[in-house]
């Protein structure tokens, strides 16, 4: 793989793209990054950024094409200066912030696993639908779109085998997952979530610094997340450093027809 440094953010934003466009198919490298999965959730359908294009008609496009879908309007540093103020500009809501976490994986991070916790890289219908049911709730998503969501990502995994699923166990049962893309210049970490029970049990670093070996062992020098406010801690103890950010914006109903 090519070397970057975490302060290198083009990788990672690439790598965010591809994972997300992904989900429905799209180019994630066009100056306006439009994706619609239909899936029920608002990060699975939106528009990643948009450069060199005339913003009144972006917003118009991008409301003809996903009218109807939960979605999402991500500003980055791959967008043009200008963007989140136009969107605000016209009608639509900053509803969050994620930093942009990186970590160097040549610096080896080592933990034992916590006592019993037992992890499973899983490729098939059963395990991909034990990690959605699993990752649903601590991430907030609708438990009547699960459904959609186990055939998409089976559907994606099918076009993408480096797209690797991670779930952990505990007496039997799934409380962990994580979701380590390796098909870009950096390693792109998702879902990475824990059931509200088994928190502060030490799972959730497990899973992530197990998708980081993974990352590692494939010959990627530097991995990448978003974090949640929740999640940020644990990231910073295993090595991630905040390196740029994201600011999400929606439209609401009025403004989607």
């Amino acid at each position: 793989m090519t070397g970057h440094s975490i302060h290198d953010v083009e990788p990672q934003l690439a790598a965010n793209r591809r994972f997300w466009t992904g989900w429905a198919k799209a180019d994630p490298d066009t100056d306006l990054a439009i994706y619609r999965s239909d899936v029920p959730h608002v990060l699975f359908n939106g528009v990643m950024r948009a450069r060199d294009v005339p913003l009144d008609e972006a917003v118009a496009e991008a409301r003809q094409r996903l009218a109807g879908s939960s979605w999402c309007w991500w500003v980055g540093d791959d967008s043009d200066e200008g963007v989140a103020e136009h969107l605000l500009d016209h009608g639509a809501e900053h509803t969050t912030s994620m930093p942009v976490m990186a970590a160097d994986l040549t610096e080896t991070v080592e933990q034992p696993l916590p006592e019993g916790l037992t992890v499973r890289h899983v490729t098939d219908r059963a395990g991909l639908w034990d990690l959605v049911t699993a990752y649903a709730g601590p991430l907030g998503f609708p438990l009547d779109g699960l459904g959609t969501l186990i055939e998409s990502n089976i559907d994606y995994l099918a076009r993408d085998p480096e797209l690797i699923h991670l779930t952990g166990a505990l007496d039997g049962k799934t409380v962990g997952t994580a979701v380590v893309s390796l098909s870009g210049d950096v390693a792109a970490l998702y879902c990475i979530a824990t059931d509200a029970d088994h928190r502060k049990r030490g799972v959730a670093t497990a899973l992530t610094l197990e998708a980081m070996r993974i990352a590692r062992e494939a010959g990627h020098e530097v991995a990448t997340l978003q974090a949640s406010s929740m999640g940020r801690p644990v990231y910073e103890r295993i090595g991630f450093t905040t390196v740029s950010h994201y600011r999400l914006f929606e439209f609401g109903p009025a403004e989607e027809s």
